[in-house]
Formats: C-alpha cells, structure tokens, sequence
C-alpha cells in the first residue's frame, strides 16, 4: 500500500483476525502513536469492523498510545463518515497527494474510483485522542 509517502506492506504488521477470514485489522505502534494500516470486513454492515477496529484501539491503548490514526482517500466516503461516526475526526488532508504516489510510488493506483466515479487524488488523515 502507498500512505504518508512511502510504500508498506500491512501483511508485516501487527494484527487482529475475525472469524474464518470474515475480516482483518493490521496496526502499527510508533511511539504514543498507533496507525491503523488495513482494515477489511466481508460482509459488511455486521459489525466485524467495528470490533476489529475497536480492538485495535485496545492494543493502542495497552501499549501506552495516546492516538490512533489511519490514512482513506477522498474518493472513500462511506469509510470517512465510517470513521467519523467511530469518534475519529480529519486531521489534515494532503492534496494531490495520490497523484504523486501514482507518478513515483505505485502507478497500479486507480485515477478514479469505479463505484462511486470520484477522482482518487487527496490522501485524508483521521485520528483520534485515546484517553
């Protein structure tokens, strides 16, 4: 995956799985920080993701993070409002930012989005303060 510049691979991460392959979290702790790196749920609207997300904001929370952070598109709306209903909020969107991943890092990466037809182009950071 290409995110915050660089190119990772979320299958190297730490992580949570549901069921029989019913869904998948992958996280990654860098100091009082923990960024959600996958999050896949099938099917959806079950609440799989839900409480993989929620357990991965319980290992953020026992290794002493303070913030939980992801990185979505802007062409992913139902994630965002997804997310934003789970407490998190925007933090910075970087734009143009998938344009450039696209140019030097993954050019594999769809120009548009083919549900929905919006332009995959801005990279928007959500996070949210652990208490």
């Amino acid at each position: 995956m290409a995110g915050n510049g660089e190119l990772f691979y979320p299958a190297t991460h730490e992580g949570f799985i549901a069921g029989e392959w019913d869904g998948l979290v992958t996280y990654r702790i860098d100091g009082d920080g923990c960024e959600v790196t996958l999050i896949e749920a099938d099917p959806p609207h079950v609440g799989t993701g839900r409480a993989l997300l929620d357990a991965a904001i319980e290992a953020a929370r026992a290794a002493g993070c303070r913030r939980v952070w992801l990185v979505s598109t802007n062409d992913n709306l139902e994630a965002l409002a997804w997310y934003e209903r789970r407490g998190f909020q925007v933090e910075a969107v970087h734009e143009g930012a998938l344009d450039r991943y696209r140019a030097t890092l993954k050019p594999s990466i769809p120009t548009h989005n083919p549900a929905n037809g919006l332009p995959i182009s801005d990279e928007v950071v959500l996070a949210m303060t652990l208490d």
